[in-house]
C-alpha cells in the first residue's frame, strides 16, 4: 500500500449548529456512494479536506443533543496552521454541512403534511450538508455517469490512487482529494489506463478549466440561481443533471427541480404514488406532484428520500434492492 503521509499536529474546534441537529442524518447520507476519503460511525464522522493547499484530516463528533447541540472538531495537519486559516476552513465547514440552517420556516409549513410530517418527525434537525468543493464535486458527478455503484466506487478508489495522498490521522488511513491543476502532468491515455473510459476526457478538461481559474467557487457562490446555472453549464461534460445536484448540495437552492433521472423516477414512483418501479409516473407529473412542496421542494424531497435510505440500513427493502446494483 501506498506510504500514508501522517498528520500529527492537531487544533480542538467547537461549533454550535442552529437548533435542532441532527448529527448522525447530517454527516451521513445513506445514499451517497462509499468513497475512501471518509468513515462514518454513530456520533463521530472522518473527513480528509484539500483545503487552501493544506491536506487535512477531521473528526466530528457529536457532544451534544438535537435540542442543544453541540459538535468537537479536531483539526490535524502536518504543518502548522495559523488562526486565520482555522478560522476560514471552520466557516467553510459551516457553509458545507448548512450547520447554520434555520428549519424552522420549513418544519412550521409541512410538519402536518401526510407523507413529509412523520419524516421530519424521525429525521428532526438533518441538513442536507456535502463535504466536497465545487471541483471534487464534479470529479464525483463524472466518475458516477452510465455505470454502477461498484464501478464508480472502483474509479473513484484507482483515481485517489493515482492523484490523491494517503492521510494517517487519529489511527485512521483516508484518501484525500488533489488539488485543481494536478492532473497537467497526467495525459488522457494514463486516465484511461485506469479504466475509466470516455471519462478521462472530461476529467482532464475540468481540472484544466479551475486550473486556469475559468471557474471560482467562491465568487459563484454569490451570484444568483440563473447566473449559477449558465455559469456551471459551461464546464466541459456537465450537463443539467449534474447542475440540477449542484444547485442543491453545492450552492443550497431547495426550490430548483427540473430533473429526475432514469432510476430516481423509478424510486420516486414507488415512494409517492406506490407504482411499480419498471411502470414509473412520467417525470412531468413526479415534478408536478413536488410543485406542493413549494419553496422547499428539493429540501422537502431530500428528506422523504435520506429518510428511505436509513430505512435501507435497517431492514431490507427489497423492492430498492432490485434498482441498486453495488
Amino acid at each position: 500500500m501506498t506510504n500514508a503521509k501522517r498528520l500529527h499536529r492537531v487544533i480542538r474546534e467547537k461549533i454550535v449548529p442552529t437548533t435542532p441537529f441532527n448529527f448522525d442524518a447530517t454527516f451521513h447520507k445513506p445514499a451517497h456512494f462509499s468513497s475512501g476519503d471518509n468513515f462514518w460511525e454513530p456520533g463521530i464522522r472522518w473527513q480528509t479536506f484539500r483545503w487552501a493547499k493544506q491536506d487535512l484530516g477531521v473528526i466530528f463528533k457529536s457532544i451534544g443533543t438535537v435540542k442543544q447541540p453541540k459538535i468537537a472538531i479536531r483539526i490535524y495537519s502536518q504543518e502548522k496552521l495559523t488562526a486565520d486559516f482555522v478560522n476560514n476552513f471552520v466557516k467553510e465547514i459551516v457553509y458545507r454541512y448548512h450547520l447554520d440552517l434555520d428549519l424552522t420556516p420549513f418544519y412550521k409549513e409541512f410538519s402536518e403534511d401526510k407523507v413529509l410530517g412523520p419524516v421530519i418527525r424521525k429525521m428532526n434537525g438533518m441538513r442536507p450538508g456535502h463535504q466536497d468543493s465545487l471541483y471534487e464535486y464534479l470529479i464525483i458527478g463524472i466518475v458516477l455517469q452510465n455505470c454502477t455503484v461498484r464501478r464508480s466506487i472502483q474509479m473513484m478508489q484507482v483515481l485517489f490512487e493515482k492523484c490523491g495522498t494517503l492521510l494517517e490521522f487519529a489511527g485512521q488511513k483516508l484518501w484525500c482529494f488533489w488539488e485543481p491543476g494536478r492532473l497537467k502532468t497526467v495525459t488522457e491515455e494514463e486516465l484511461r489506463a485506469l479504466k475509466v473510459g470516455y471519462r478521462a476526457k472530461f476529467i482532464k478538461k475540468i481540472d484544466e478549466q479551475f486550473a486556469n481559474g475559468l471557474i471560482d467557487e467562491f465568487e459563484l457562490r454569490k451570484k444568483d440561481l440563473q447566473t449559477q446555472r449558465s455559469e456551471l453549464l459551461k464546464l466541459y461534460g456537465i450537463g443539467p443533471a449534474t447542475v440540477w445536484y449542484l444547485l442543491f448540495d453545492v450552492f443550497h437552492h431547495w426550490d430548483f427541480f427540473d430533473h429526475v433521472s432514469p432510476w430516481e423516477q423509478k424510486i420516486y414512483s414507488k415512494v409517492f404514488f406506490d407504482k411499480d418501479p419498471e411502470n414509473p409516473v412520467p417525470v412531468e407529473k413526479l415534478l408536478k406532484h413536488f410543485e406542493k412542496f413549494g419553496k422547499y421542494k428539493q429540501l422537502a424531497v431530500h428528506y422523504i428520500w435520506e429518510d428511505l435510505w436509513w430505512k435501507r440500513k435497517n431492514e431490507n427493502i427489497p423492492w430498492l434492492e432490485k434498482l441498486i446494483r453495488v
